[in-house]
């Protein structure tokens, strides 16, 4: 029995020793510093989507670049749920205190109505450095359903990273798609479609 735990013992502490490190998961947000831009709500329903991002980020895994030809993902750092979704969400949270209106919803949680302004987002460039700044590149448009007129932008933002952790690349990466919605918000405001 006793060269059992001999052997027994160090191996457990060699197990011990190998454990990986958990995985952290981050979702964007609605920034919290934003305040209505405007007393007065839109008459009409805002509907967010369809979000897209780029194929490169458009993983579990959270993207950084590296250097320019280079990027990383980790394994340990993930997105809590799919990018597109996240994005979605934190610019329908923008819109709404932006807006001052209780009624913007993403599309898979809107009820259809032909009525309402649809927000698309391409997410052209969805940049990630750790501890410098992230950097996003959005064409986006809003229309009413089936109306071929829409209100039509581009916002490039850069946002610095407030610290060396995911918790601060995340935070910078929902700071600038409040810059985004800012500007979606006032587009809606200053040329309301008919």
């Amino acid at each position: 029995m006793r060269p059992v735990l001999v052997f027994l013992v160090p191996a457990m502490a060699i197990l011990a020793g190998c454990t990986s490190p958990r995985a952290s998961f981050y979702r964007l947000s609605a920034d919290p510093s934003l305040s209505a831009a405007t007393a007065r709500a839109p008459q009409r329903p805002v509907i967010v989507g369809p979000v897209t991002v780029p194929d490169l980020v458009d993983r579990p895994q959270i993207v950084t670049r590296n250097t320019n030809n280079e990027v990383a993902l980790n394994e340990y750092a993930r997105w809590g749920e799919p990018l597109r979704s996240s994005v979605a969400d934190a610019i329908a949270g923008d819109l709404a205190v932006l807006l001052g209106s209780n009624r913007v919803a993403v599309a898979s949680r809107a009820v259809a109505d032909p009525q309402a302004y649809r927000v698309r987002v391409d997410i052209q460039q969805f940049e990630s450095v750790p501890g410098d700044a992230v950097a996003i590149d959005a064409q986006w448009s809003v229309r009413r359903f089936g109306d071929d007129n829409a209100l039509n932008g581009r916002s490039l933002v850069r946002e610095p990273v407030t610290g060396p952790d995911f918790d601060a690349l995340v935070a910078a990466h929902s700071r600038a798609l409040a810059s985004v919605s800012r500007d979606i918000a006032t587009a809606i405001e200053r040329d309301p479609l008919p």
